[in-house]
């Protein structure tokens, strides 16, 4: 290696670690000389990008980091140029936009949340580590692929961008992802509760039944993975001690969800406090309200015929209650109980319920 030459050959080595391009970096080099086979390791490519080093692939000239279309050994092709197109730029704005709102409401403090778009079928624009969702201008923004490795921006993008790409690979018409910390929301999340059904007619039509996930290290690949379960038939879950993820076809109407959750679960602890037993939606008239629903092309796990049943007895079980157990037709079951003990406890609550309206009689 020579300093004049700033350069590198790396190509005898088949995967390219962090280390390698920290350790050419710190010697002044600015480009890396790879086998066209090598495997180029997400960690080690963000680094590549954020420091504008070049690579060059044995034999061929140099390609620069952000040039488009892009393609390091190993990972898809990407077009780096949607980065700075007509429809990027508005995106960033709304973004921006998006991200101001959810710091009002108090959704968020300090650098908490995080918001990304779909803006290719392999590219993802999102917001940056470390940063106030009220101080986001759009030359922040990042993008990135569908691994994470990061395409463009100024900024290292956000550590739980793979908690939104999973629900991309997931829900193929998912266009935004929003995550955030409600604290009435999130209240429930912290709880393992999830709040009932057919009280206010918004709340059916837009959001509906709510899952929660399971708890995981926030920023890991095992978090990302743990909504896969419950994002096809949800645009909101709840995440355990944590916060809420939701999904739309605009970064406005995911943030939207997020709204209606929230005040929903705001309204339920109002009412708990009046005294007076919650009154709810009628099945007819929730029947209508999921038939909107269906035509608005939304998302709820009360359309599968094979889980209608079971979804309006859990709601049943426990009907004057602002929080429930979640169900299993949220895709999500208590640790230890079975299918069956939960009808068991279901049929045992209603025929004491009857017996014991039969005996004041």
């Amino acid at each position: 290696m020579s300093n004049e030459q700033k350069s590198v050959d790396i190509s005898s080595r088949k995967v390219i670690v962090l280390r390698d391009v920290q350790d050419a970096v710190t010697a002044g080099v600015t480009r890396l000389v790879v086998a066209a086979n090598s495997v180029v390791t997400p960690s080690a490519r963000d680094f590549i990008q954020q420091r504008g080093i070049a690579l060059v692939e044995c034999g061929s000239a140099p390609v620069a980091a952000a040039a488009a279309p892009v393609a390091l050994p190993g990972h898809k092709p990407v077009n780096a140029s949607l980065f700075t197109s007509a429809e990027a730029e508005a995106v960033k704005k709304e973004i921006c936009d998006v991200g101001k709102k959810l710091w009002l409401r108090q959704f968020v403090d300090g650098n908490g949340g995080n918001i990304s778009y779909r803006i290719g079928p392999n590219e993802i624009l999102c917001t940056p580590t470390l940063c106030s969702k009220y101080d986001l201008t759009p030359d922040l923004i990042c993008m990135v692929d569908l691994e994470g490795n990061q395409i463009a921006g100024s900024r290292p993008r956000t550590s739980e961008i793979l908690l939104h790409l999973e629900i991309y690979k997931a829900v193929p018409e998912a266009k935004s992802v929003v995550h955030c910390h409600p604290p009435h929301a999130t209240a429930y999340a912290i709880t393992g509760k999830v709040p009932p059904n057919n009280i206010i007619p918004e709340f059916e039509v837009f959001v509906g039944k709510v899952a929660i996930s399971p708890y995981k290290t926030p920023g890991t690949v095992e978090f990302a993975q743990t909504v896969i379960p419950y994002v096809k038939q949800h645009n909101t879950v709840l995440l355990a001690n944590h916060g809420i993820v939701c999904w739309a076809d605009t970064v406005m109407h995911a943030e939207w969800y997020a709204e209606v959750l929230e005040t929903y679960c705001w309204t339920l602890m109002l009412a708990s406090q009046l005294g007076t037993p919650i009154s709810y939606i009628s099945e007819q008239h929730s029947d209508d309200l999921l038939a909107i629903k269906k035509k608005l092309g939304l998302p709820d796990a009360r359309f599968d015929p094979n889980r209608m049943q079971e979804c309006q007895l859990a709601d049943v079980e426990t009907a004057s209650s602002i929080a429930l157990d979640p169900t299993p037709c949220d895709g999500y079951r208590n640790p230890g109980r079975s299918a069956d003990s939960d009808l068991d406890t279901l049929v045992k609550s209603v025929t004491d319920a009857v017996m014991g309206a039969l005996g004041a009689k």
